[in-house]
C-alpha cells in the first residue's frame, strides 16, 4: 500500500471519530501516534478537531451528534459524486442513513448502511482532500466485521464499484479483500458467532504502526483497553484495542513492510 494526499474514487477518503469527550480523545490520540490536533474556530464545524502529521490531514475528532450516537471510528469512501452514489444504495439492499450534504466548503458526504447494518460513509471531495495514509501512525486499513458477509459483499461492488477475492484465513474461515483495478483497498469477514447478539455489524479502522507491542503498550498505559493482545496474522502481526471513551481501533505491521 502506498501513500495517497488526494482523494481517489471508490478508496479509502476519510476517517473520523464520534466520541462523547473530544478534549479527552484528542490528548489520548496525540499521545499514542505523534498527532497535532487542531480544533476549528469556525462555529458551524461544532469543535471538531483535524489530525495532522507533518502537515498532511490523517482524521477528524468531533463530539458524538446525539446520545444515541455509537462511540466509534467512522470510515469514509470517495467518490466523485455523492448523490449519485446514493441512488445506488436502496437498490443494492442498503439504507441511506443520511442524504448527501454540504459540509462547508470542505466537499459533501452521505451515510449509508449495508444490508447487514454495517455504516460506513461517502466523502465527495472539494477543499478537503489532503488525506495521508499507508503511512505509519495513519489508517493503513479498513474492515468489516458483518452478519451474513454474503449479502454485504455484492452492496459494497454495486454501490462503490468494488470486486473481491476470497482467501483461507485460520481453522474453516475466510477473508475478503474489496478491490479496486486489482489494488486491495479493504477487508471483510464473517462475525464471530460468539460476539454478543446485539452488537451489530461494524466496521474497524487500522492504524499502521512501526512497532504493534509498543504502541499497544503504549495505549494501554494512556488508559486504553485491551480487546485483543498483539499477535501474529498470515500478513503480519495486530492488536485490538478500546480508546479510554470505548472506541474500538486495530493496531498493525505489515509483513511486507
Amino acid at each position: 500500500m502506498s501513500q495517497a494526499t488526494t482523494i481517489t474514487a471508490s478508496k479509502p477518503a476519510w476517517i473520523e471519530l464520534s466520541t462523547p469527550d473530544p478534549a479527552a480523545s484528542r490528548d489520548f490520540y496525540a499521545q499514542l501516534f505523534g498527532w497535532n490536533v487542531e480544533v476549528s474556530p469556525d462555529p458551524q464545524y461544532g469543535g471538531y478537531a483535524m489530525a495532522r502529521i507533518g502537515g498532511a490531514d490523517v482524521a477528524g475528532i468531533g463530539p458524538k451528534q446525539s446520545e444515541q450516537t455509537p462511540t466509534a471510528w467512522g470510515i469514509y469512501i470517495g467518490t466523485d459524486d455523492a448523490d449519485a452514489l446514493a441512488s445506488k444504495v436502496q437498490a443494492a439492499g442498503g439504507t441511506v442513513v443520511a442524504s448527501p450534504f454540504d459540509v462547508g466548503d470542505q466537499g459533501r458526504m452521505a451515510v449509508l448502511a449495508d444490508p447487514t447494518g454495517g455504516v460506513i460513509s461517502a466523502w465527495q471531495a472539494a477543499k478537503m482532500r489532503n488525506f495521508l495514509s499507508n503511512q505509519p501512525n495513519t489508517l493503513g486499513w479498513a474492515e468489516l466485521n458483518a452478519r451474513g458477509l454474503e449479502k454485504a459483499i455484492p452492496f459494497y461492488e454495486s454501490v462503490f464499484g468494488w470486486t473481491h477475492k476470497v482467501t483461507p484465513f485460520g481453522e474453516g474461515q475466510e477473508y475478503t479483500e474489496f478491490q479496486v483495478d486489482g489494488e486491495s483497498v479493504a477487508g471483510a469477514m464473517e462475525m464471530n458467532p460468539a460476539v454478543p447478539a446485539e452488537v451489530p455489524s461494524y466496521w474497524t479502522v487500522y492504524f499502521g504502526v512501526e512497532d504493534v507491542d509498543a504502541a499497544y503498550r503504549r495505549a494501554i498505559e494512556l488508559g486504553g483497553r485491551e480487546m485483543l493482545a498483539p499477535q501474529d496474522y498470515p500478513g503480519g502481526r495486530f492488536a485490538i484495542l478500546s480508546d479510554p471513551q470505548g472506541a474500538t481501533f486495530a493496531l498493525f505491521k505489515s509483513a511486507r513492510q
